[in-house]
């Protein structure tokens, strides 16, 4: 059967509406946190392989760094161990910690890798440990509202990104896959969360975009539209006064924190769209929420 002309101009229209982006795109990092129900509904998650596969094949480089949280949570209510959090944060003792390892550095690790591999990618598996690729320190948290410390175990944050590494399987044409597990000086591993992990990372590679999915539509005012292109300073005082609150906090610090750090642009957009990261990069309206940098970004 073939196409109507209808249905070929829409097609046409939306490939030439794409190849300005691609041209722009090419030879640029995107680093793309992976997570929601773009991880559990098995048709978003080929959806999301086939993206990352094609802005392989037309010159960009992605890079995945993934979550992991419900997985986690069942496999510990099926060993019978407590999950607990503070302020939204996991408490992770050793053996909770043995778990989150099992968990994103085994089998979603594996299978982020494994659904981008059927699609015709070449992707590779990494923790943070692999290479020493996320050196981390014990996070120091308090209480939200207070300056009472918390002890959350082995959760930490950050210190250094061995961007070597990455660079290498880049330029060897892998896609990497990170699970958000860090490894301090002494050899302790540490449960990040994977929101800070993208934004660390797309910072240490001045990456292009890091693209945050999540399971909202994006950052919205007090009438429920959803807001994009949005400056730093814009962000700063939607949070002053209180438009950004509650669980979309964190998230848009993070994403605040990587564009003040050098990143061109970040954006929070709803992983529940099929191909949101491709709608994204190369439709000139885009889906979700778009903070730019100091520079003019597009896209």
């Amino acid at each position: 059967m073939s196409i109507t002309a209808e249905s070929a101009h829409s097609v046409a229209q939306v490939l030439t509406e794409a190849l300005p982006y691609i041209q722009r795109f090419s030879g640029k990092t995107m680093v793309v946190k992976y997570g929601g129900n773009a991880m559990t509904d098995d048709p978003l998650m080929q959806g999301f392989a086939r993206d990352i596969v094609l802005m392989k094949l037309v010159g960009m480089n992605p890079v995945v760094v993934h979550g992991g949280g419900p997985q986690i949570n069942r496999l510990l209510d099926q060993l019978g161990i407590e999950s607990r959090f503070i302020d939204g944060m996991r408490v992770t003792d050793s053996r909770t910690m043995e778990v989150v390892e099992m968990v994103l550095g085994g089998s979603v690790n594996k299978e982020v890798v494994n659904t981008i591999n059927r699609c015709g990618g070449r992707a590779i598996g990494l923790t943070g440990k692999d290479g020493q690729l996320l050196r981390a320190r014990k996070l120091h948290a308090t209480r939200q509202g207070s300056a009472e410390p918390v002890d959350l175990g082995q959760v930490g944050e950050v210190a250094e990104v061995n961007t070597a590494l990455i660079d290498m399987l880049v330029n060897s044409h892998f896609i990497p896959v990170v699970a958000p597990i860090g490894v301090g000086d002494d050899g302790t591993a540490y449960n990040i969360n994977a929101d800070l992990v993208a934004g660390r990372i797309a910072e240490a590679l001045q990456a292009e975009k890091l693209i945050l999915l999540t399971n909202v539509s994006g950052l919205t005012d007090r009438d429920g539209k959803v807001l994009t292109g949005l400056s730093t300073a814009e962000v700063d005082a939607l949070i002053a006064d209180g438009t950004i609150h509650g669980g979309m906090l964190p998230k848009i610090r993070c994403a605040l924190d990587a564009v003040k750090g050098g990143v061109r642009s970040a954006h929070i957009i709803d992983g529940r769209l099929p191909h949101a990261v491709l709608l994204e990069l190369l439709t000139d309206q885009g889906i979700g929420t778009l903070i730019r940098g100091a520079q003019p970004v597009a896209g």
